[in-house]
């Protein structure tokens, strides 16, 4: 072997790996990243013991899947409504608040559970009220990541983040299932407070992040501002669309149970539900790779249409070891497309605008999902279980493939070259100049 081998192999090795510079490089990174993990648990805890609690009291399924309609509609109001706020105030501030609205939710389902006779219209209200608060301050902290972190280090942010998540979403629910179930849901909800009471202490040592002296007051206007930027992006509207078309075609967990059913399999069932998120961690250990690439809005069209062909043999195999293999590339695959998609947002998007982008954002990848569920579940009922995951599958294909047809802009978009990528690096440089100078001693300086 060439003495030069051994030294690209470890370049090649390293390429492969988690890139830790954010938490290295921001201690405000460090303190969000730590909150959001620690919340992950507990909210977690809660998503398992409410409709636990609601079975308990009803013995009613469509009293448990309500709880999906009450929290749909404070998700698409808040979420617009919390990016105006998060382009109007302290971000810092919008996201400590929402976190401590989040922790009472919990303290007031604690003592409805520990009542001698729980009543069961306090579960829907702070279900409501919980995604309420919620929409209210994700755009907040998505708008926060690009003035924490350096801007050549946003996708080593978003994957950090990505892994946060999914690394909850496989060892959460497992855990969260045997406490609700053992200890009883009164327990989980205790847990879930007590996470929320460490996530507001980490989170308030977080620097405050003022919103600019020329930032609309919330308003329908100010929401109106965001939604005529947004369209006057094509790239952004492309990646919008791309998701919503991948996760409305091709996104079959209602059916999950129905097709651990047909595959004679009812042991897998948790086994699916686990795969995507399965995937979507190995992408996540092995995303250093990314953060050379440079044509973001390739890769989202790419990586959606990866999604929707490992769903469709999803629904094509037959043996379910090959189902899961195909589950877990789908979500290494929507892994790879929302690292891009937020690569693109946070490196585009002015600080003046990014929270109303963000509730926009928080629609496209939440909203998409709901209406996959009722076309996964509605077809079928029309076509069979494994019909609606292949069809679904091979739709997202073709429809992802005709959006990046009709949207050249996002098959181009080269964030070396474009003018908002390039405005955005020389802001982000200017504003760390500026704080070298202001602090030069201060650690925490962005270098750009």
């Amino acid at each position: 072997m060439p003495p030069a081998a051994p030294g690209a192999l470890r370049r090649l090795a390293a390429a492969f790996t988690v890139d830790l510079s954010p938490w290295r490089g921001s201690r405000d990174f460090r303190l969000l990243w730590s909150a959001g993990a620690i919340t992950v648990f507990g909210s977690y805890l809660t998503l398992v013991a409410v409709p636990l609690q609601l079975k308990q009291l009803t013995g009613s399924s469509l009293a448990v899947g309500l709880i999906g309609a009450v929290e749909l509609v404070p998700l698409i109001v808040c979420g617009l409504w919390g990016g105006a706020l998060a382009d109007a105030m302290d971000r810092r501030r919008l996201v400590l608040r929402s976190e401590v609205a989040q922790g009472l939710c919990a303290a007031a389902l604690l003592g409805n559970a520990l009542l001698p006779h729980p009543a069961v219209w306090p579960l829907y209200l702070v279900a409501a009220l919980s995604s309420a608060f919620g929409a209210i301050q994700r755009p907040a902290l998505d708008a926060l990541t690009p003035q924490i972190v350096a801007h050549d280090q946003l996708t080593a942010a978003a994957s950090l983040n990505s892994l946060r998540w999914n690394a909850g979403a496989i060892a959460a629910p497992a855990l969260a299932g045997v406490i609700a179930t053992s200890a009883g849901v009164s327990v989980a909800y205790a847990i879930d407070l007590a996470t929320f009471v460490a996530s507001v202490l980490l989170m308030y040592r977080l620097k405050p992040v003022p919103a600019l002296a020329s930032a609309e007051k919330p308003s329908l206007r100010a929401i109106a501002d965001g939604l005529r930027y947004a369209r006057s992006r094509p790239e952004l509207l492309g990646t919008y669309a791309v998701d919503i078309a991948a996760m409305l075609f091709a996104m079959p967990t209602a059916v999950f149970p129905f097709l651990a059913d047909r595959l004679h399999a009812d042991w897998s069932l948790g086994l699916m539900y686990a795969a995507f998120a399965v995937g979507a961690l190995l992408t996540t250990l092995t995303s250093r790779w990314a953060s050379s690439v440079h044509r973001h809005g390739r890769m989202v069209v790419w990586a959606a249409i990866g999604w929707g062909a490992a769903v469709a043999g999803a629904g094509l195999f037959s043996d379910v070891w090959l189902v899961l293999l195909c589950l877990v590339a789908a979500g290494a695959a929507d892994m790879v497309s929302g690292l891009f998609r937020a690569t693109l947002w946070n490196g585009t998007i002015p600080d003046e605008l990014r929270g109303r982008l963000a509730g926009v954002e928080l629609l496209s990848y939440s909203v998409g999902p709901q209406l996959g569920q009722v076309r996964a579940g509605g077809m079928a009922a029309l076509v069979g279980v494994r019909a609606s995951i292949w069809v679904g599958g091979l739709a997202c294909v073709l429809a992802v493939g005709a959006l990046a047809a009709a949207l050249p802009s996002l098959m181009r978009y080269d964030a070396r070259t474009d003018p908002h990528a390039v405005a955005m690096r020389e802001r982000r440089a200017a504003e760390a100049a500026r704080q070298r100078e202001a602090d030069p001693a201060d650690p925490a300086v962005l270098a750009g």
